[in-house]
């Protein structure tokens, strides 16, 4: 459809954003559905965040996506949260309530989805260790203890996991790096991959066999974390799917529309 007067943006914010699949997914899931709406992308520099939710204000913008480093400036610009948001005390995601500004947060049903969809687990009884306690972290981690898992935080800063498992709670807990040889699942929670010359996020030589390695990075599509994992007969998975279910969960909230996620899956080259 081609935008016109009457058209309804949604748009992505970050610093980088540039590669974000984000749009790709959301006006597929338009098109799908014959809505009259389009979605961009803006590059958002740190420490203007605040901004950027008054532009969305201002400019009447429908839903906004919000990626890092601005999930926690957001959250404190919006007028409203959630009751995940506001637990969290980060937004991944800005809805309209008349001319009230929602902050929400889809980053942890979209991570469970994704278990779901494409590896077939359940985090119930499971044991997973997080790398990395920004704001995705806060999100999974939290996801993985109200679905019956254990969320153990490995972070170089211990003051930001200590933090973090004081919002988590249940049997959360701040670990060291040898706990990954224990885990059911890692998950690579930082940036560390998204570069050719980054270091790997941990000493790959503590996976064991039966683990799953999930890495929250999608661009590129397979990181060294990835290939390691792979090649030690791993289950492995990139940050597509994770994407893919969150922005559904933020599509149904600005559109009022179930997504349709395999038109969305299909934009961005993902098997459901």
């Amino acid at each position: 459809m081609t935008p016109n007067a009457n058209t309804r943006v949604a748009a992505v914010i970050g610093d980088p954003v540039r590669h974000s699949l984000s749009p790709r997914l959301h006006n597929a899931g338009f098109a799908a559905l014959g809505l009259d709406w389009c979605y961009v992308a803006y590059p958002v520099a740190d420490g203007q965040a605040e901004q950027a939710v008054e532009a969305m204000r201002t400019l009447g913008i429908e839903g906004l996506s919000v990626t890092m480093p601005h999930k926690k400036s957001v959250a404190a610009a919006v007028d409203d949260l959630s009751a995940t948001a506001a637990r969290l005390g980060v937004v991944n995601c800005v809805t309209r309530d008349g001319d009230r500004l929602i902050g929400e947060n889809t980053d942890g049903v979209g991570f469970v989805n994704s278990l779901h969809s494409q590896l077939q687990i359940d985090p119930n009884g499971l044991t997973m260790v997080i790398v990395g306690a920004g704001g995705a972290a806060r999100s999974i981690a939290l996801a993985m203890t109200d679905h019956g898992g254990r969320a153990c935080i490995l972070n170089r800063t211990a003051r930001s996991a200590e933090e973090l498992v004081e919002i988590v709670g249940g049997e959360s807990s701040v670990v060291q790096e040898d706990a990954i040889r224990e885990a059911d699942l890692v998950v690579n929670a930082t940036p560390l991959g998204m570069n050719n010359d980054d270091p790997l996020p941990f000493d790959v030589d503590l996976l064991k066999k039966g683990q799953s390695v999930i890495d929250l990075v999608y661009q590129p599509k397979k990181t060294a974390l990835l290939v390691e994992a792979e090649a030690r007969g791993l289950k492995t998975l990139n940050g597509v799917p994770m994407l893919l279910h969150q922005a559904g969960e933020q599509f149904r909230l600005w559109t009022g529309h179930e997504p349709p996620l395999g038109a969305m899956a299909e934009a961005v080259g993902l098997t459901l």
